[in-house]
């Protein structure tokens, strides 16, 4: 039992980080084009607390937890802060703004994926250290383990080209004046579309074609970076 609480501080440990600096850096982004949005709202601030989601940073993780420690621990964690608001009108050019603001949440988890396979790889060398516990070292691994892992798949998941993810910043560069209004109207509603393509499209098709994309992409590299 105190195995699984440590398991479940240290994954709330690394998730909380991930979904908070990849919102920071949206903000910081915007902020440094000329919007102020994010300032003046106060979600520069790496404080938890300002990026909560009810569902995405609360709800959801918490059953993923429950389903984790109910099936004997292993699973993944995940989730969404809520995202932080930007005005691209305050862009000098609307849609190169729109696809740095939209691509450097992923790139910051990109980032601290190394972060975590640098702490992980450190918690080998001190599990072989005779003078250290091994416990010490072992859920130092574990915790870079598992924050290179969930930054990973934050990362590419982010990079799927459907609103309200990240990845649509690709195509938002590349749309005409009168369709980028449309992008934008449409966006509002994006995020209930996304939530029943990603759970109704694999049932229909027998095929989790979501854990096969991250498997390939955020699982592969947390592979080679891992000493797993």
């Amino acid at each position: 039992m105190l195995t699984q609480v440590i398991e479940v501080v240290i994954m709330v440990a690394a998730f909380i980080p991930a979904l908070v600096l990849h919102e920071v850096a949206h903000g910081y982004a915007a902020y440094k084009l000329g919007d102020p949005t994010a300032k003046n709202a106060g979600r520069l601030s790496l404080n938890p607390l300002k990026h909560i989601d009810p569902f995405g940073t609360v709800i959801l993780p918490a059953c993923l937890i429950a389903m984790s420690v109910l099936g004997g621990g292993g699973g993944m964690l995940f989730g969404y802060a809520k995202p932080v608001p930007y005005n691209p009108r305050y862009f000098k050019n609307i849609r190169k703004g729109e696809l740095i603001v939209g691509l450097v949440g992923p790139a910051t988890n990109l980032m601290l994926s190394l972060v975590g396979a640098a702490i992980a790889w450190g918690g080998i060398y001190l599990y072989q250290m005779p003078a250290i516990p091994a416990a010490v070292g072992f859920y130092i691994w574990y915790f870079g383990t598992y924050f290179c892992t969930i930054n990973l798949c934050l990362a590419f998941f982010n990079l799927i080209p459907i609103p309200p993810l990240d990845g649509s910043s690709i195509i938002a560069a590349f749309l005409s004046d009168k369709a980028l209004r449309t992008y934008y109207k449409v966006q509002q509603y994006s995020m209930f579309f996304f939530l029943l393509i990603i759970l109704v499209l694999p049932y229909f098709l027998h095929v989790d074609i979501f854990g096969i994309y991250l498997d390939v992409t955020a699982g592969a590299i947390s592979r080679f970076l891992l000493p797993i």
